[in-house]
């Protein structure tokens, strides 16, 4: 759960999620690299003389900054397709649970068991009780086992939704006419809101 000002991610709850914290601090590490090179060089020039013009005529210098970039980009989009490809791959779910987005209230549906259906639509503000946390509490919630593998089949009725939960590191959208699918796993036992 996010609380007031915070900074960074929430809690990962899922190997999906741990393995976008760690991308996030490898990319957020090198980009900070980067900058503080520019920022150093960028002083550097400002505070001393230029003795050695030519030096930054030299095929070698050239070589650098034209190859260094190029590695820097392949240390991050490696990662970052392992990552993707890991998001989309389905392994043998043990549990299917079908997410139709209505307007105002969303239809979840476990496809598995026969006849087990049900509308989670979210609680008035006046309706709230104390600790309850206003937009994200609902009058049903979605119940899935922990350390299972869960398909998602997500889909809309009538406009464009996002089904999310920043925990588990899932955000697919809900659109009418199409059939999207993620996969979950949650490590931990928990409340989680999307």
């Amino acid at each position: 759960m996010a609380y007031p000002m915070q900074l960074g991610f929430q809690d990962a709850t899922s190997p999906i999620m741990e393995e976008l914290l760690h991308f996030h601090d490898h990319t957020l590490m090198i980009v900070f690299l980067i900058s503080s090179l520019v920022l150093y060089i960028i002083a550097l020039m400002l505070t001393t003389k230029l003795t050695h013009v030519s030096t930054m005529d030299a095929q070698e210098v050239e070589t650098i900054w034209t190859i260094m970039p190029a590695i820097i980009l392949i240390t991050i989009a490696l990662p970052s397709l392992r990552i993707l490809y890991m998001m989309d791959e389905i392994n043998n779910p043990s549990l299917t649970v079908k997410t139709m987005g209505h307007q105002w209230y969303w239809s979840y549906e476990y496809t598995d068991y026969e006849d087990l259906t049900f509308d989670s639509y979210m609680i008035p503000t006046s309706e709230l009780k104390p600790g309850e946390l206003r937009l994200l509490e609902v009058d049903n919630r979605v119940v899935l086992p922990m350390e299972m593998t869960i398909r998602m089949l997500i889909s809309s009725e009538d406009v464009l939704h996002s089904w999310a939960v920043p925990s588990l590191g899932l955000k697919t959208d809900a659109i009418p006419g199409r059939l999207n699918q993620t996969t979950l796993m949650s490590t931990r036992p928990g409340l989680f809101y999307g």
